[in-house]
């Protein structure tokens, strides 16, 4: 469609950081006017600089500004825009906030309100796509109510299992339980950081998968009923279940495997009425059986490899979708080339992971053959203390994985940030790791690792989105 006749003129960006320049990037490309909206920390951020028009929507705290709902739709008033983005994190899946937009009548982009609420609760989600005919782990089919009701399913899922946050995410609210000794605390403890988190403390169990990889397929559907995958993303590298590096493809799935997976989240999406992008999660066990985990309902940030190795670009289809527009390929017409690998590059100590922010002092991107960097920082800019702590992406692709590595380390030796510690020592680490590069990876893997490389004790747990 060409820019002159898009149906979107203007769209504001409901974030922050790295994800609302990558929006930004793409409008450009389609002609299309770009709103950035900031809190009055990130006046110097790119991308406010980047944005055809900007404004400041409240102080740092995120409930005041990233987070305010009123005045995100005031200004998306007052810019009269024709769309709103919102990136991942903050109000990406918030069904109350797609809602309003529709009221506002402004187009939100991304799924149907009452698809994003479905999948945000996590005991409805499961019974949604065990109904949708993917394989789900034993568990509770309601949340849990009493410790006894607890006790009695876990001694029918058999231990060890996993205590859930039924509204969770980023790892908050969950608790591994191996005996029944530990049950009790866990369920106070899981359902105490959920209320805390998320203002909703009810939890539910499923059996705990020892060691499992962490693939995800990323989905493309429209509001036609067109729905095909770009393949998986292996996600297992994660700490306290923080990733910290993707890749795609994975190392281990075989062409039957990722079809397999692949048809079984389209059918699944298929049957929920999805459209927009979206990211079906599984958990692949030692044997190769997969089984839902979780469904995404907003872009990822690990989306760059999916689109190194397809050349999709998914915020494009992400715009083209809301416009009403249909996909345009089929599943026929996917290719998966080479192999691509991101890292998150955070602004935290490398062997504690006490966050880092201040003011980087010195700033040089890598470049060279198959290297992109999706950042928002500068030299000069000052990272702020209140929000997610990753600065940068750095992504390469490559003909193989061992090129891919190789690539990747290149990379990284030639990018320089100075004024604050980053994570980028722990990756280099990670790349010269013989299980890493043999690709024999679990969400186990940073146990190992840190265990091999002399973890600090006193580890502090980053500020996660």
């Amino acid at each position: 469609m060409p820019s002159g006749s898009r149906k979107f003129k203007k769209i504001l960006i409901a974030n922050r950081g790295e994800i609302a320049c990558r929006i930004i990037w793409t409008c450009k490309e389609m002609g299309i006017r770009t709103v950035a909206v900031h809190s009055d920390v990130d006046r110097d951020s790119l991308h406010v600089r980047f944005a055809d028009e900007a404004a400041c929507i409240g102080p740092a705290p995120s409930a005041q500004s990233y987070l305010n709902i009123p005045a995100m739709i005031s200004t998306a008033e007052i810019f009269n825009v024709d769309a709103i983005h919102p990136g991942y994190g903050f109000l990406a899946e918030s069904s109350y906030f797609a809602e309003i937009c529709e009221a506002c009548n402004i187009k939100f982009i991304g799924p149907p309100a009452g698809v994003i609420r479905l999948m945000g609760d996590k005991v409805e989600a499961r019974r949604a796509m065990k109904e949708a005919g993917l394989p789900i782990l034993p568990g509770s089919p309601d949340p849990i109510t009493s410790e006894e009701e607890a006790r009695n399913l876990a001694r029918q899922i058999g231990f060890p299992i996993i205590v859930k946050a039924s509204a969770g995410g980023g790892g908050r609210g969950m608790r591994i339980v191996r005996s029944e000794d530990e049950l009790g605390r866990a369920l106070e403890g899981a359902s105490t950081e959920a209320a805390a988190a998320f203002k909703d403390g009810t939890v539910y169990i499923e059996r705990y998968v020892e060691s499992p990889r962490h693939i995800e397929i990323q989905v493309l559907a429209d509001e036609h009923g067109a729905c095909i995958h770009l393949g998986e993303r292996e996600c297992s590298i994660q700490r306290r279940h923080q990733k910290l590096l993707e890749e795609a493809p994975s190392p281990v799935l075989s062409p039957e495997l990722r079809n397999q997976m692949g048809d079984a989240a389209v059918a699944a999406c298929k049957k929920l009425g999805y459209s927009s992008a979206g990211t079906v999660e599984f958990l692949l066990d030692t044997d190769n059986k997969f089984y839902f985990m979780e469904m995404n309902t907003r872009i990822q940030v690990e989306h760059p490899v999916t689109e190194m190795v397809t050349l999709a670009d998914i915020v494009r289809n992400q715009i083209r979708i809301a416009e009403g527009e249909p996909l345009g390929y089929t599943q026929d017409d996917l290719m998966i080339v080479g192999h691509a690998i991101e890292c998150r590059i955070n602004a935290e100590n490398p062997e504690t992971f006490a966050p880092s922010p201040g003011l980087i002092t010195a700033f040089n991107l890598p470049g060279g053959p198959g290297v992109r960097v999706d950042t928002y920082v500068y030299a000069g800019y000052r990272v702020p203390p209140f929000y997610d702590s990753m600065i940068a992406k750095v992504i390469v692709h490559a003909r193989t994985r061992d090129l891919a590595i190789a690539r990747m380390k290149r990379a990284l030796e030639a990018m320089v940030v100075e004024g604050i510690k980053t994570t980028i020592p722990l990756h280099l680490k990670i790349m010269d790791d013989p299980k890493f590069r043999a690709g024999d990876i679990s969400t186990s893997f940073m146990e190992y690792f840190l265990a091999q490389n002399g973890a600090k004790k006193n580890e502090v747990v980053a500020t996660a989105r």
